[in-house]
């Protein structure tokens, strides 16, 4: 799907060669009080007789009308323009269009809008026209091709807005395709040949480990997760260079887990088939550099999965099983159902090795960040505050919104254990904040903070599927990166 964004008055745009036209329109309409175009004339006489509201969500169909070359014509209220307010227009007004099948749609915005909520526009359309296909043997694809944005005035924030969205809809989308794929659709060995596919170009490289280099490294706790799966393990380390090599990288660390039953603390089968969603985490990764490679934004980031079906094999790790992980600490497996923070711990520390200005890990890690939370945000957990401000800020701006959650010491009690440095659950009470307690120690002195999107990676019942969350969280963070001198720089250096 293409975007571009064109300097429109509406009086033009209704003359656009368009199959739909979707008018954003705002509460601040003095100034078409005695304009004489159609769609003015329609929205006054609806505003006197009470059919149509300055109430985000509000709208007002057309069809084929007299001096409007768009056959379908739909007028949103954006009430003051927020992008909300424009997230809940869109979506109205694509209820009123999805049944038309149109394939070039034009976005107008009556008043100017900001950056943020042209932005919010373009992405609540992509999301709500997106279609799964991959594994449907009748398959009924996207016919919509092409979004024209318009207003009657164009500036760079609101060019540079749209050009963003294109890369995050591209992003967005891959994260999607691979976390809705079936688990035998979406094995660890296809993973890594995804990430492969996504890594070209001259400033990218992906290296794909398997399990012999896994055991070479002494990845233990990995390890103990995988040695239950047919399905061989994959360590797959993506790498993109869009700075100078003395630049420190971001790392981003996501939770692979292609499939997890729950290895012998088997979970319980009703919705057993939404665990597929397990490496969404892998997936907004994977996510993250397809937008990178529109972007190319002048940072380094280092990308690492590790992957594996969690299953419950004669050879699985067993409750009460001692593994040893990279950083050389014990660990006692009290269940075998927390296996992401086991993968992750030993990702974390081979982190290390790339000096990194900030890492971030996401998992869909915790049911009790379900329970707290919901769906409406990510639980965020970081020692780092300068790091969780700015990944809150960067959820805001993305209509991606995490939480800052507690990592008081005293939450780590419950991971005590007699016969090993550390176990690997605390009970049910704190769940969330105790599974990142147990990645804080592993975590080092890198500026580390932890994404538990269990309640944001996935919709389920009817509108079963994958969000793409947060792949628009962790774009906007790296963006707002570009040019500040990292840890590892000369220049930051120079400051200290």
């Amino acid at each position: 799907m293409n975007f571009e964004i064109q300097k429109r008055a509406l009086t033009r745009v209704i003359r656009d060669d368009l199959d739909a036209l979707v008018i954003f329109w705002p509460r601040q309409d003095t100034e078409w009080d005695s304009a004489q175009d159609p769609v003015s004339s329609l929205v006054r006489a609806a505003l006197r007789q009470g059919d149509f509201e300055h109430k985000a969500g509000a709208v007002l169909a057309l069809y084929a009308h007299a001096g409007i070359k768009a056959r379908h014509v739909v007028v949103a209220s954006v009430a003051d323009g927020t992008p909300a307010q424009v997230r809940s227009a869109l979506q109205a007004a694509w209820a009123a269009l999805k049944a038309t099948k149109s394939k070039r749609i034009g976005l107008h915005a009556v008043s100017e809008l900001s950056g943020a909520s042209l932005q919010a526009a373009v992405l609540s359309l992509a999301d709500a026209s997106y279609c799964y296909t991959s594994t449907l043997s009748q398959a009924k694809p996207r016919t919509l091709k092409q979004v024209v944005v318009s207003s009657p005035s164009v500036n760079t924030e609101s060019r540079t807005a749209v050009a963003q969205a294109q890369a995050l809809v591209s992003g967005i989308e891959v994260a999607k395709e691979w976390a809705n794929r079936p688990a035998n659709h979406c094995t660890p060995t296809m993973l890594a040949e995804a990430a492969k596919s996504i890594a070209k170009g001259a400033s990218f490289k992906c290296q794909v480990l398997g399990p012999k280099e896994v055991a070479k490294l002494g990845m233990g706790a990995f390890l103990a997760v995988a040695q239950g799966a047919a399905e061989p393990l994959r360590f797959i380390v993506m790498h993109y260079n869009g700075a100078a090599s003395s630049e420190a990288p971001v790392v981003l660390v996501g939770k692979g887990i292609t499939f997890d039953t729950g290895g012998i603390s088997l979970k319980p089968a009703p919705e057993m088939d939404e665990m597929k969603y397990d490496m969404s985490g892998a997936a907004s990764v994977l996510g993250v550099f397809k937008a990178l490679s529109e972007l190319k934004p002048a940072l380094n980031v280092v990308g690492l999965i590790p992957a594996t079906e969690n299953m419950p094999d004669g050879l699985a790790v067993k409750p009460g099983d001692v593994v040893t992980s990279m950083s050389g600490q014990t660990i006692e497996i009290l269940n075998t159902d927390a296996e992401g923070r086991l993968v992750l711990c030993d990702a974390l520390t081979y982190a290390e090795r790339f000096k990194p200005q900030a890492v971030i890990d996401i998992a869909t890690l915790t049911g009790a960040c379900v329970i707290a939370l919901g769906g409406v945000r990510s639980g965020l957990f970081s020692d780092h505050d300068a790091l969780a401000e700015a990944l809150q800020q960067a959820g805001e701006a993305a209509g991606d919104g995490c939480w800052r959650m507690p990592l008081d010491d005293a939450y780590a009690e419950g991971l005590k254990s007699r016969f090993a440095d550390v176990a690997n659950v605390a009970g049910r009470q704190a769940g969330a904040v105790t599974a990142a307690k147990f990645l804080q120690r592993f975590a080092g002195k890198m500026a580390w903070a932890h994404l538990d999107i269990a309640g944001t990676a996935w919709r389920s019942g009817a509108a079963k599927g994958a969000t793409g969350r947060p792949v628009g969280l962790l774009v906007h963070y790296l963006l707002s990166q570009v040019g500040k001198p990292s840890k590892g720089s000369a220049a930051a250096r120079r400051r200290a």
